[in-house]
């Protein structure tokens, strides 16, 4: 048995970016320009990606004209960012729930899902408060999220997923406010099973988590920023200011 948390021990294993290898960079970059032009940030501002992954979005803010430090807890992923990494565009290993000292920013960006890891609120409220030490008064968080009611009308309780010489077995269900994925497969023949959870979090969660910090200004729905519909958008995109 081990105490390491689910998303410490998958997220840094090479098969998490073997089954995810799909994601559109093209997408991910028509977002990111279009989020940074409806923000108006100030050139060379200083911005933190929050669980950076492997760096993707980090990439486009820093072509972006902004100063970027992307953190994420997957020493694996951060080794490969660490490739890309030039001036005003670094990595390095972080916990989200913990801030950074001396180190401020003006806009803090989470995205593609990545909050609500957790077993409990508290856990979830350490990263806003994180967050919110880190910004620059008036600074600006960005949270992507899944739209939680979207995920359980229409949720896929069962998937095979080929990835090269790979099939991934993927089992879904919800239980105890939470979607949770079991991902199983062989390789080589070593049998391997891992585990995904994200707090199913609606608007009304976010709003209870941010507001003792910030004030939500804008609610968007998908990456082409749409208004939010909890029943249809794909997605629950948070902008808000620090107080």
């Amino acid at each position: 048995m081990t105490d390491t948390p689910w998303f410490a021990s998958w997220f840094d294993t090479s098969y998490y970016h073997q089954l995810y290898n799909h994601r559109s960079e093209e997408e991910a970059q028509a977002f990111i320009e279009r989020l940074v032009d409806f923000l108006a940030l100030e050139p060379k501002s200083k911005v933190l990606d929050l669980a950076c992954g492997k760096g993707r979005h980090a990439r486009t803010l820093h072509a972006l004209g902004l100063n970027v430090l992307g953190t994420d807890l997957s020493p694996q992923s951060i080794a490969f960012a660490h490739e890309s990494a030039v001036d005003g565009l670094q990595f390095q290993v972080q916990d989200m729930r913990e801030p950074l000292p001396n180190e401020t920013f003006a806009a803090v960006f989470n995205l593609f899902t990545s909050f609500g890891y957790f077993d409990s609120t508290a856990e979830n409220q350490r990263v806003i408060d994180s967050v919110h030490t880190m910004l620059t008064p008036r600074g600006i968080l960005v949270i992507d999220f899944l739209n939680a009611q979207r995920v359980m009308d229409t949720l896929v309780p069962l998937e095979h997923v080929q990835r090269d010489a790979l099939t991934f077995n993927i089992r879904r269900e919800l239980s105890a406010g939470k979607v949770i994925k079991h991902i199983e497969f062989t390789d080589q023949g070593n049998a391997f099973h891992f585990t995904e959870q994200v707090q199913l979090l609606g608007l009304s969660d976010f709003q209870e988590l941010l507001n003792e910090h910030f004030h939500i200004l804008h609610t968007f729905g998908d990456y082409a920023l749409s208004e939010f519909d909890s029943s249809t958008s794909p997605r629950l995109i948070l902008i808000a200011q620090k107080k």
